[in-house]
């Protein structure tokens, strides 16, 4: 029994180194410890100066072209009339001489009456005209004419309401010229202009020069003032 236990024992002693031997091993069967690779440590290359291209330049010539006015001398036929700002023009059948305003932006003459009066005779409209004399003139009133209305035009205003003017036909007189045209009237002060002379007097028979005044001088007319 003594043995048996002696043995017993030498062989959980063996049993027990054999385990040490396990959990401790010696130092020849160690692995060695990872290695770290240190990386090879290359100088840095000497800096190479680098040139920037410069950007293309581009240059845009402008050109402004500007309109040039040119003086262009127009031949003026001999037939008609050079009229200045300002003439003196005979009407019929007053025969009174007036100084009117030459008006090219105007497309009807216009006469400036004292008063207007408006009456049927034979079944139409007529119109009595009382006209202003000149200024300057002396002599007795102008009195007045009667003539037939051919129709009325609705005559706009800059700074005052709109118009409606009766026309009549007249013969005008200027140098010359005669020509019987259109003429609206209106009995409204506020100038002194007596008379516009518009585009239907001049148009086909008269060319207009602003910087001269009275070019034609008084109208040459049988019973013309």
């Amino acid at each position: 029994m003594q043995k048996f236990f002696l043995l017993w024992l030498m062989l959980a002693l063996s049993l027990l180194a054999g385990c040490e031997s396990l959990m401790y091993p010696g130092q020849e069967h160690q692995s060695a410890p990872p290695v770290l690779s240190v990386p090879e440590i290359v100088p840095c290359s000497e800096p190479v100066p680098v040139m920037c291209m410069e950007p293309e330049t581009r240059v845009v010539e402008k050109i402004i072209e500007r309109s040039v006015e040119k003086i262009v001398e127009v031949p003026v036929a001999r037939d008609k009339l050079v009229l200045g700002a300002v003439e003196n023009v005979s009407m019929e059948p007053s025969g009174l001489v007036i100084e009117s305003i030459v008006d090219s932006g105007s497309p009807t003459s216009t006469l400036r009456a004292k008063a207007l009066t408006r009456f049927e005779r034979d079944g139409r409209d007529w119109i009595r005209i009382q006209l202003i004399p000149p200024q300057g003139d002396g002599e007795t009133e102008p009195g007045s004419v009667e003539l037939p209305i051919k129709r009325f035009i609705r005559a706009m205003r800059i700074g005052f309401p709109s118009q409606r003017r009766p026309v009549v036909e007249m013969h005008l007189t200027v140098g010359d010229i005669t020509h019987m045209v259109e003429v609206s009237l209106t009995d409204e002060g506020g100038t002194d202009t007596l008379m516009l002379l518009g585009r239907n007097f001049l148009k086909d028979a008269a060319v207009v020069d602003v910087s001269r005044r009275y070019v034609q001088g008084q109208p040459r007319v049988s019973g013309g003032k």
